[in-house]
């Protein structure tokens, strides 16, 4: 493919990030071909991204494909692709619950889904790790609702809410809500808590890494010892966690967690896995969150929760986030009952999108 030939894509922010949206029929269907083709349109591999369309940022070098649903499970299909920035891979290893909250209405806008007026429901198949999804969402003349007076931190201003509410989400991508079997694993003489409730996870106090979790994003990537030992704690998860080799992988995300500095129940700083995120992400904060909840956990200790809640508040570098989290210990084992979340999405842009042509 040249850079005469345009690819029809529409640009849409889902909760804290930012992606491209394709209709499945509009990319190749050969999985190599079909990397190659969303590298030279986001402009990898170079930090800046320059000549393309990503943001020179992990969380807006993300790809989000859509198709009618090819079984009766749900109404669309949803595979997350995030490209890197400045290394040329492209990854179908996680799902991405920010973009997750801009599939229904860009499922509308492509007429993949019809629904009267009125607050719309629709199931997405997260084909990452074969799980739904239900996104509730509000359509007015036929079209999806983008304005409304829902704010998410992270996020300037305010947008029509987005509900979603996860099943089955545990063990997606390991097998198991604790792939060990354990509530806490040493790794590299640092306790923590493995755990994939949407989003495999790594969960440290930070006091155990020697930082207080407070630190901003520039100081936390700046602290180089730190970074190699986060680095060192996550191959080593890798395998543990049923991922095998992740050096190349952006998976398991890495969270650092503290008393919460303001109102909120748990204060956090994650890396995903080498940047330090400017808030959390969706499904990284299910599982953040979940753990928490899990008597023995390194997070339960500094949790501040009120009892019998099933919201937790995270607090993050740029606000809060609340996670929506039913946990069961019935069984001596924790299992997750379900869980939700509120966000925000909109349309930024529509049209044709042109890779480069070297």
């Amino acid at each position: 493919m040249t850079s005469t030939h345009g690819v029809r894509a529409m640009v849409m922010r889902g909760g804290t990030s930012k992606g491209l949206f394709f209709v499945a029929g509009d990319l190749p269907a050969d999985p190599d071909e079909r990397d190659d083709l969303l590298m030279k349109v986001m402009g990898t591999p170079d930090p800046r991204q320059i000549d393309g369309v990503g943001g020179a940022d992990p969380l807006t070098s993300k790809v989000a494909i859509v198709d009618r649903c090819s079984h009766g499970v749900a109404e669309v299909d949803y595979l997350f692709l995030q490209v890197g920035v400045e290394v040329a891979a492209v990854s179908d290893r996680q799902n991405c619950g920010n973009l997750l909250s801009a599939i229904g209405p860009f499922a509308m806008e492509r007429s993949l889904l019809e629904f009267p007026d009125g607050m719309a429901e629709t199931r997405v198949h997260m084909l990452n790790t074969d799980s739904v999804a239900t996104a509730r969402f509000e359509i007015a003349e036929g079209a999806p609702v983008y304005a409304g007076s829902t704010a998410i931190s992270g996020v300037p201003g305010t947008a029509a809410a987005v509900t979603l509410e996860f099943s089955d989400i545990s063990g997606g991508s390991t097998g198991a809500l604790l792939p060990t079997g354990r509530v806490v694993d040493q790794l590299a003489g640092v306790p923590a808590t493995l755990i994939d409730n949407g989003m495999p996870v790594v969960v440290m106090r930070a006091a155990d890494l020697d930082v207080t979790g407070y630190e901003s994003c520039a100081d936390l990537e700046g602290n180089d010892d730190l970074r190699g030992l986060l680095e060192k704690i996550r191959l080593e998860a890798g395998p543990m966690m049923n991922l095998g080799d992740v050096s190349e992988a952006t998976i398991p995300k890495l969270t650092m967690v503290a008393p919460p500095a303001g109102s909120g129940d748990l204060c956090t700083r994650t890396f995903v896995p080498h940047r330090c995120h400017q808030a959390i992400g969706v499904l990284g904060a299910v599982s953040v969150a979940t753990a928490a909840l899990i008597p023995g956990s390194p997070a339960s200790e500094v949790l501040r929760h009120a009892a019998g809640s099933s919201v937790v508040t995270l607090e993050h570098p740029s606000g809060t986030f609340e996670a929506v989290v039913e946990l069961s210990m019935d069984s001596g084992a924790p299992v997750v009952v379900r869980s939700g979340i509120v966000r925000t999405a909109r349309k930024l842009m529509d049209g044709l999108v042109y890779p480069r042509s070297y």
